[in-house]
């Protein structure tokens, strides 16, 4: 890897884990990019939603790659199909729901990088043998665990 160009072989780094019940996994890691941005990929099944929420610090841009997902940006409702990019900025409550039965992938990216170790702190490895179920996860602690990223939730999930 050299600064500008960093290679995309399979590392320790990019291996998929499981947030929320959908599966993540970092593309372009912080430290490739002095923490200024940080891409990721969310794989999500039908009816994700994570709790409505602001980031402090990062600006996010989602791109969705397969599905259709509903973005809740402040006031706003964005129906997204494959192709299409929301904006979310920092400081502005913010969440999705994903809408089509075959579930969701996004590419998300985060500037600054630093978010990132809030999802790998409250992610479960994958595990082969598991198969492709995620397994429980505690949603009170990981929420809990927001304000230590500057990460604060404001509501529910959405449910429509």
């Amino acid at each position: 890897m050299t600064r500008f160009f960093p290679t995309f072989e399979p590392t320790k780094e990019r291996e998929p884990f499981w947030f929320l019940g959908g599966q993540a996994r970092i593309l372009l890691p912080g430290s490739a990019t002095d923490n200024k941005l940080s891409l990721m990929e969310f794989a999500d099944p039908a009816g994700h939603a994570p709790p409505h929420h602001v980031h402090e610090d990062e600006d996010e841009v989602w791109f969705v790659l397969d599905g259709e997902v509903t973005f809740f940006i402040g006031d706003q409702r964005h129906d997204l199909t494959p192709g299409q990019v929301a904006y979310g900025p920092r400081g502005v409550p913010h969440s999705y729901l994903v809408r089509s039965p075959e579930g969701a992938r996004l590419a998300v990216l985060f500037s600054p990088a630093f978010i990132e170790e809030y999802f790998r702190a409250n992610g479960s490895p994958v595990v082969a043998e598991a198969g492709d179920l995620p397994p429980a996860f505690d949603l009170g602690a990981v929420i809990a665990s927001a304000e230590a990223f500057h990460l604060r939730v404001t509501g529910p999930p959405p449910t429509s």
